[in-house]
């Protein structure tokens, strides 16, 4: 499923008024039609409740303005106000405003502070809120007076439904402009924004519900956009199901270069991790000095006892060892558990450089390449490279908050201009691919922020690399899967308190309910 930009949306909009002809009015009733009906089925009993439309003077307001009528035609009390005098309202917007005096709609014009004061007593009066002040356009801080209306909205404690977008939301990039409305639910038009999905801008949407406003399906797949949501149908649909000859020498052997001292259990849960979700052989290589502790932690799992420095870490000392282990393996994991010193840095620098197969790199394989990310411009295989928001920070010498910003077009620069996949982990996790395509994940909940989750996933990512799957598929199967696994943990025993070691557990449960159709979809497909 598309996930849009406010340019690429708008894009769509013109496209369809201008080469399809669709006007601008029939968009704009379209949407509003299926956003009343959508209303009407989120908030039980409008019929003897009081409905404030509280409305900008764009495209926006317009949406407000149709919705009016459609609630005054079914006998809803239902007031507009209107945060402009009604002499600023131009195009389709002024159009259907024009509309509602003949109906006998009010309409409260509330142009400045003041007027806003006159009518305090009012406002408080409604019932439910209709946000239809601020569009997908916004790029600049709400201010002043529009921030003031806002904050009184959400202070209201009244449900607030918001129309397209809440207002003062990015769109591309889910982040609060100053101030946003705190919806309780939100209807979009055509597609979903990626804003309603990245947080906090989820939690300011609330429910989201997308309305079929009639672009033509040639029209978006013109504009193309970048940015897609992963859905249980796309996983079902990658997913390919093992023949029933199938050996262990048919599903792949993985190599996992990772643990030390004290971290031997990251190198564990990669290891476990990538048989759980199907490779058929996982090879451990770590430092000699730690197999006699790995070897009853991984039963299943092979271990191999690799030259160490004397610190008991891996160095160049094993890298002729590491390159005769890779000579039968589809597939490097590297990272978890390893450390970060000296010796340690330039073994993994000269690993990423020569490995003949695709590698998956994480943790402190991540924070090895940290000032050396240039070593990834003359990669001769596939890589993944799984950061969290702290770790892509240091890869790109910024800050976890600047990162947090605008998390969609940090991983998808950093795919571009090093021709890596990136799997950016956190709440709603990014995966950016070399081509410039960003997937956000919708599974997993915060229980997920305890220990070992990211070496749980970087097995499962590997451990789909290692059957055959294709880097961008592996990285989407492992994610998802991995979030699901999550998901039905937090329905059996709570928000959180449940360990990595059981997401991992768990995850071939939901790759049966995958092969099986099973999963319920994270969003309603649009409707008209």
């Amino acid at each position: 499923m598309y996930l849009v930009t406010a340019a690429e949306m708008q894009e769509m909009d013109r496209k369809t008024i201008e080469s399809f002809g669709i006007s601008g009015l029939v968009l704009m009733e379209n949407a509003a039609r299926g956003a009343t009906r959508i209303l009407l089925d989120q908030f039980q009993g409008l019929e003897n409740k009081k409905i404030g439309i509280i409305a900008g003077r764009g495209n926006n307001g317009g949406d407000g303005f149709v919705m009016a009528r459609y609630l005054a035609q079914k006998g809803i009390t239902v007031t507009v106000y209107l945060l402009a005098q009604t002499s600023m309202v131009k195009g389709d917007a002024a159009v259907n405003l024009n509309f509602l005096e003949p109906m006998g709609i009010e309409v409260i014009e509330m142009p400045n502070p003041q007027s806003f004061a006159e009518h305090r007593i009012g406002l408080r009066h409604q019932d439910v809120w209709v946000d239809a002040i601020l569009g997908t356009g916004l790029k600049s801080d709400v201010k002043g007076y529009f921030k003031d209306v806002i904050d009184f909205i959400n202070r209201s404690k009244k449900p607030i439904f918001a129309v397209d977008i809440p207002s003062g939301l990015n769109s591309d990039t889910g982040q609060p402009c100053g101030t946003c409305v705190r919806a309780h639910a939100t209807v979009t038009f055509a597609f979903p924004k990626i804003g309603h999905f990245l947080f906090p801008g989820a939690d300011f949407t609330g429910r989201l519900e997308i309305i079929d406003i009639g672009i033509p399906h040639h029209i978006a797949e013109e504009v193309g956009p970048s940015q897609h949501l992963l859905t249980s149908k796309m996983m079902y649909d990658a997913f390919e199901p093992r023949s029933a000859e199938a050996h262990k020498g048919h599903t792949g052997h993985l190599l996992a270069v990772a643990g030390s001292t004290g971290k031997t259990g990251a190198a564990a849960m990669t290891a476990l991790a990538a048989m759980r979700c199907g490779a058929g052989l996982v090879t451990l290589g770590i430092p000699e000095s730690l197999n006699m502790a790995l070897e009853v932690q991984v039963i299943e799992a092979m271990t191999c006892p690799l030259p160490e420095t004397e610190g008991g870490l891996l160095g160049e000392s094993a890298f002729n060892a590491v390159c005769q282990l890779l000579a039968d393996k589809k597939c490097l994991a590297l990272g978890p558990g390893l450390g970060t010193a000296i010796e340690t840095q330039k073994l993994v620098h000269r690993l990423i450089q020569h490995s003949p197969i695709p590698i998956v790199i994480d943790a402190d394989g991540l924070n090895c390449l940290v000032g050396h990310t240039h070593i990834l411009k003359n990669l001769k295989v596939p890589a993944i490279l799984t950061p969290h928001p702290g770790e892509m920070a240091r890869l790109m010498h910024s800050t976890t908050a600047d990162i947090q910003k605008d998390r969609v077009d940090c991983a998808r620069s950093f795919a571009k201009n090093f021709q890596v996949h990136v799997v950016l982990k956190g709440a709603r996790t990014i995966i950016a691919h070399p081509d410039g395509r960003v997937f956000v994940n919708p599974t997993g909940n915060s229980g997920m922020a305890s220990g070992g989750m990211g070496d749980v996933l970087t097995g499962m990512i590997a451990g789909f690399v290692t059957q055959g799957y294709s880097p961008e598929i592996s990285a989407h199967l492992g994610v998802y899967l991995h979030g699901s696994a999550a998901d039905e943990l937090y329905s059996k025993k709570g928000p959180f308190g449940y360990l990595a070691t059981e997401v991992m557990h768990a995850v071939p449960e939901q790759i049966q309910k995958l092969i099986n159709g099973s999963f319920t979809l994270e969003i309603r497909e649009p409707q008209l």
